[in-house]
């Protein structure tokens, strides 16, 4: 099947789909990193009951991959086979309720909920400042920063499943653990209710602006990044081991280890998706063979290579100049 094909045949198959869906969509446009290969279709669907309309219709064996803003993420050179599901303005409201809680959707970033929490005079999600993306993958990597994470403040989330049924999840249901969450991979999240606490609006808001400050002063977040690299080891610091390990300032192609923060990579000479992957390999051996300690990647890595080409540990580099 070609791409155009797909695109068509699904149109063709669902006479009642709202949402927007195209065909051969390049992802480095709407990706961090700025890389990356295209999306055979891309589905923008319009709220959630045409997502589950969609995925409801959809063909079992079809491959179904879901983004959120890009920002945590590497799209690989040769591109997504299948379907790419991006959530939009249909998932992009953001409400204060009452007994101080906060109702978002999914494709919500990250910050506008802490603002929104702020505005409202709810404490407890000011951290949101300081996370790149959207809500959907907060929820779905239990998303934290300055010692607060998802997972302290969520009430209940909605997902919709493949077969296109709607699930209301506790916080119990969600699984977190450290990065993580244990929802089923192929669900996708669309709304997150969240608890937080009474505040005063002056002083939320001057937390967020600490926290914005301490990320400009130590985060290369004017730089096409994909934020944090790699987790934190229990008791050890990524950034740390991966300084140890004399990767700072690291290079492969248009790829680099940043300087002011060792747990991001840069995309600063026109990298390909394979030298951002490759140095981040090579960053990984290093590390192992000067700790021990094998590092795990935090940022998510989807689709193919080019023809040819390796992916993951088989890409690592004895020695980069």
């Amino acid at each position: 099947m070609t791409v155009s094909d797909l695109s068509a045949d699904l149109a063709a198959m669902m006479p009642d789909l709202r949402g927007r869906l195209a065909a051969d969509v390049r992802l480095a446009d709407i990706t961090w990193f700025r890389v990356g290969g295209a999306a055979q279709a891309l589905f923008t669907p319009a709220d959630e009951a045409d997502l589950a309309y969609f995925l409801a219709n959809c063909p079992r064996d079809l491959p179904v991959t879901v983004i959120g803003l890009g920002s945590n993420l590497l799209v690989r050179d040769g591109g997504v086979e299948g379907v790419v599901i991006r959530l939009g303005r249909g998932f992009a409201n953001v409400t204060a309720e009452p007994g101080n809680r906060i109702r978002a959707g999914t494709a919500v970033p990250d910050v506008k909920v802490a603002r929104a929490a702020a505005d409202a005079g709810i404490a407890g999600l000011a951290f949101y400042r300081g996370i790149p993306g959207s809500i959907g993958g907060a929820l779905r990597m239990n998303a934290g920063a300055h010692g607060s994470e998802t997972k302290d403040v969520l009430f209940e989330a909605r997902a919709v499943d493949r077969q296109g049924n709607i699930h209301v999840l506790s916080n119990a249901d969600m699984g977190f653990s450290y990065r993580h969450s244990s929802v089923p991979k192929d669900w996708i999240l669309t709304e997150a209710l969240y608890q937080g606490r009474p505040g005063d609006s002056a002083a939320i808001l001057q937390e967020m602006e600490e926290v914005a400050q301490y990320r400009e002063k130590n985060q290369p977040i004017k730089e096409r990044t994909g934020g944090s690299t790699f987790k934190n080891p229990p008791g050890q610091s990524s950034w740390r081991l991966v300084d140890e390990a004399g990767c700072r300032g690291l290079r492969v192609g248009g790829a680099k280890v940043s300087e002011m923060h060792c747990n991001f990579l840069i995309n600063d000479a026109n990298a390909t998706a394979e030298d951002i992957e490759r140095l981040g390999e090579t960053v990984r051996a290093r590390v192992k063979a000067n700790s021990g300690i094998e590092l795990q990647w935090e940022i998510i890595r989807l689709g193919e290579p080019l023809p040819g080409c390796p992916t993951g540990e088989a890409l690592a580099e004895a020695e980069v100049l």
